[in-house]
């Protein structure tokens, strides 16, 4: 079976949660795995009490109850140590770009933890899928790997078998070859701004990539309506997305300084 070529390590991670909500929703349990260039594999597997109640709704997805989890520690217990464990590692997962990055980038703001992946590449194998056969998980393992997966929707068994179907994805379509940064290109469309897309680069600029302004410059609505900033720092965007408009603004007011 085919292997990655890895220059660094890389973590493939997966995360149940309380919702869908980037800023108001809460992880619950989360499972990383970092696979090393010698091949070797070490797991961080965690169920988090998220402070909040569990929608019946999402317990009929994950299985995951309150009591389940009235023990476990808060996020911003493990958050600088997880942090520190995932340093240097490239990112993977199953639909890693659009959900669990930008989730799991919320709750190491809200803990504190100054998060930067700007170096790192990151491979969402649901993207591959998508690409190639477009189905779910369960499907992508059945169809990649010829099995049914047990414990769906648990965050270690899915994150398991998201690694399984890459190997089998790098088998099938060798064309993709085995690089990571390869796959990250291929995997990542638009080039993001923050986490949760609601900026994209275009043309070597920031621009809007919701709203009635979708499309258009950042700094083109930042100088033609000030007040829009003070809107959507008010608002419930992801404390990522405040965080890259802060620093294009303050990137702006440095520029006109220096003139």
């Amino acid at each position: 079976m085919a292997q990655l070529s890895l220059k660094r390590p890389i973590i493939f991670f997966d995360l149940e949660t309380t919702g869908t909500d980037h800023v108001k929703d809460r992880i619950i349990e989360l499972a990383f795995i970092k696979i090393n260039p010698d091949g070797s594999r070490h797991r961080y597997v965690k169920r988090i009490n998220p402070g909040m109640p569990i929608p019946a709704s999402s317990t009929a997805i994950h299985g995951i109850k309150d009591e389940d989890v009235k023990d476990a520690p808060p996020f911003k217990q493990i958050a600088h140590e997880l942090y520190n464990w995932m340093k240097g590692c490239d990112l993977g997962g199953y639909n890693s770009n659009k959900f669990d990055i930008p989730m799991l980038a919320e709750e190491l703001l809200r803990a504190g933890v100054p998060v930067d992946f700007t170096e790192r590449s990151m491979i969402d194998v649901q993207q591959i899928f998508f690409k190639m056969e477009a189905r779910t998980l369960s499907a992508a393992y059945s169809f990649y790997c010829g099995k049914q997966m047990e414990n769906a929707h648990s965050a270690e068994a899915d994150i398991l078998a998201t690694i399984e179907v890459l190997e089998s994805q790098l088998d099938k379509y060798n064309h993709l070859g085995t690089d990571v940064k390869q796959l990250h290109d291929f995997t990542s469309g638009e080039e993001m701004v923050d986490y949760a897309r609601r900026m994209v680069m275009k043309d070597g600029h920031p621009v809007f990539n919701f709203g009635k302004h979708k499309g258009r410059k950042v700094e083109d609505i930042f100088t033609e309506e000030p007040q829009y900033y003070d809107w959507m720092m008010q608002a419930d965007f992801p404390l990522h997305t405040k965080q890259k408009i802060s620093e294009i603004l303050n990137a702006m007011k440095l520029k006109r300084l220096t003139k």
